[in-house]
């Protein structure tokens, strides 16, 4: 079975956007509408001027959850507790992003393939890729080219909590993104994943092409 290492991450030399400190950038329930008419019906700037720099704002909360999450190494939002947590709620304004504002910034992620919700009808628990699994598969196959690991086999443990990759992104990887990202390069025809008998999989392996 795959464990993932034991990494404590801290938020002391997190870099915050500049945004992070500007009061209005937690001010969002006003333009759901705005930003939903946008999406959906591509509203002209002409119409509403507002509308291009609420975009931008949209945009730079997608790169804040996605930074957040990378540095923090973290597979997962539970909207619950990301209500609270430093990223959407800043204590030293005293701000915070409203839920309907979060629900938009995950739809917006969702659109990029950074997020997929594990209960789609109540969305309250979703994985945040802040890579896609195409982007993972590509460093993943690139690892395996450069260390001439190419038609041979890697277990998964090797991949995710082995020597020769702790230099790698995707060391300490999650075992189910692990597996997504593999799953794509066997589409394209570039690698193999091989059974293990751990019902989750945990122990099987990998040939790369």
């Amino acid at each position: 079975v795959i464990l993932a290492p034991i990494i404590i991450m801290s938020l002391e030399n997190f870099e915050w956007p500049w945004q992070y400190n500007f009061p209005p950038f937690f001010t969002y329930s006003d333009c759901v509408c705005c930003l939903l008419l946008r999406l959906h019906y591509r509203v002209s700037f002409r119409i509403q001027p507002n509308l291009d720099t609420r975009q931008k704002q949209l945009e730079a909360w997608c790169d804040l959850v996605l930074a957040y999450h990378r540095h923090l190494r973290l597979y997962t939002l539970d909207l619950g507790e990301a209500q609270n947590s430093a990223l959407f709620s800043n204590s030293k304004l005293n701000r915070k992003l409203p839920l309907d504002g979060i629900l938009l910034v995950l739809e917006q992620l969702r659109q990029r393939g950074n997020v997929e919700w594990e209960d789609v009808k109540r969305k309250q628990r979703c994985l945040l890729m802040w890579r896609t699994p195409e982007e993972w598969a590509a460093l993943m196959y690139n690892w395996a080219s450069t260390n001439g690991m190419t038609n041979s086999v890697c277990t998964l443990y090797e991949l995710h909590s082995g020597d020769d990759t702790v230099a790698e992104d995707f060391h300490g990887i999650e075992l189910w993104l692990l597996k997504r990202a593999l799953g794509v390069l066997e589409k394209q025809g570039r690698a193999e994943l091989l059974p293990g008998s751990a019902a989750d999989g945990s122990d099987g392996g990998v040939k790369f092409f």
